[in-house]
């Protein structure tokens, strides 16, 4: 019965094509708009490392302005001053942890006179289990390294081959801020988008040099630097002894469990501070997972929220003329249903063919929906100049793909339910008489 009903659905929308065509597209716009908002929605919801959420924490002291009093979670600065984020590597209170800031240094191999320009991180050794960092050659530098301000540094695959080629630089030196830096580690091409330690979308960084060295040697910082009171004199020193907050630190611990025992040392640390004269604002240290912490910024603000409501606003006026259109395809063919009822067909057999009908046309609308949302993904990718970051957030997974042609059958179905019913309560008398 299924299949006869296809063979007719097939014939009504052959001898219908332009309103059937007309379907289609109709549904295929309203669903290319509703995906292609949702996918990048999705994307930059993705959470890279979701078996690490409940052990991989963000860490927030509420060193604030005094003289903004509030208990408001989002008061609390983002960053940490580099006296408190040297004082947390210290105690060492996780299993691992990492102070950390974005640089860009001019670097140049040893082979060559021709330097140029790349995007680096300061981070401790920890780091890199931290994030699965895979290593290609190497690994990341010991304890020793950080603490005596060794100048050695960790390559991307990309940039490795930029100045070594397939070699093993290993045991290489490349020069960064005129001094040599010995290679100890080549990092894999690594998927880590977004950078959630510091939510950024790009690729991730190109080196990685001891924090500790970072800071001796004064790299050029390119994350935001907050102060809410003067910085002291004495050039770089002042600056680290100041209130100003440009660090990110991001802890592991071995259970969630612990989560409770870090943030009571986090209060511990920040009472130690009040009595010294430092924090002078009520407790409001906070720890927080990756999903939390993209939350708690708003990674997807309400730009993206307020775009997806207009996209599904106009599905839903696609929807609407489809009805319409259903509505006049289906009452035009009086001749076809007072046969089909003459010869013994009843309400719900006519629904049903209709709704197969409907259906088809959907899966149609689908496929076309699915090349339009791929077309407009590919064209944001080519005004925003296609980088990694913006191929991650319009990138049309496969899940999502059939979720759009299910969504054509779906919409379909839906356009279609009155149409069907009222197009099949016409009495048989009524539709002999328009014979």
């Amino acid at each position: 019965m299924f299949g006869y009903d296809v063979f007719l659905a097939s014939k009504g929308i052959i001898r219908h094509p332009v309103l059937s065509g007309l379907m289609a597209i109709a549904i295929a716009l309203g669903i290319a708009f509703f995906m292609a908002i949702l996918t990048i929605g999705t994307s930059l919801k993705t959470n890279p490392l979701p078996h690490k959420n409940d052990v991989l924490f963000r860490v927030q002291l509420d060193a604030g302005d005094p003289n903004r009093q509030s208990n408001d979670p989002r008061s609390r600065p983002h960053q940490l001053t580099y006296i408190d984020a040297i004082a947390l590597m210290r105690e060492a209170a996780a299993a691992r942890q990492s102070a950390m800031f974005s640089t860009i240094a001019i670097i140049r191999p040893e082979q060559t006179e021709i330097p140029f320009e790349v995007t680096g991180r300061a981070v401790y050794g920890d780091f890199f289990a931290m994030f699965d960092a895979p290593f290609k050659h190497g690994g990341p530098w010991d304890d020793n390294a950080e603490e005596n301000r060794e100048r050695v540094v960790v390559l991307a695959e990309s940039l490795s081959e930029r100045m070594f080629g397939d070699d093993n630089p290993t045991g290489q030196h490349i020069t960064l801020k005129e001094e040599l830096f010995r290679v100890v580690g080549v990092l894999e091409d690594w998927d880590l988008v977004p950078r959630v330690y510091d939510f950024q979308w790009e690729s991730p960084e190109q080196s990685f040099v001891p924090f500790t060295t970072a800071a001796e040697m004064e790299f050029r910082r390119t994350g935001s630097t907050n102060c809410w009171q003067p910085i002291p004199n004495g050039g770089l020193q002042g600056f680290l002894a100041s209130e100003c907050t440009w660090i990110q630190f991001w802890i592991e611990l071995d259970e969630p469990s612990e989560r409770s025992d870090y943030l009571n040392f986090l209060d511990a640390y920040a009472t130690q501070q009040k009595s010294l004269g430092r924090f002078q604002r009520p407790l409001n240290n906070a720890i927080q997972t990756i999903d939390e912490w993209a939350v708690y910024i708003r990674v997807v603000d309400e730009g993206i929220w307020i775009t997806g409501l207009i996209a599904l606003l106009f599905l839903v006026v696609c929807i609407v003329n489809t009805i319409g259109l259903l509505l006049a395809k289906f009452l035009s063919r009086t001749r076809e249903l007072a046969i089909h009822r003459a010869l013994g067909a009843t309400r719900g057999e006519l629904i049903g063919r209709f709704l197969v009908e409907a259906g088809c046309i959907g899966f149609a609308g689908g496929i076309v929906g699915l090349l339009f949302a791929w077309l407009g993904l590919l064209g944001i990718r080519v005004l925003l100049r296609g980088d990694d970051a913006v191929h991650h957030i319009t990138q049309l997974d496969i899940p999502l793909a059939l979720l759009t042609v299910l969504l054509g059958i779906v919409v379909s179905l839906a356009a279609s339910i009155y149409p069907a019913w009222r197009s099949s309560r016409t009495t048989p008398a009524n539709l002999l008489r328009g014979v």
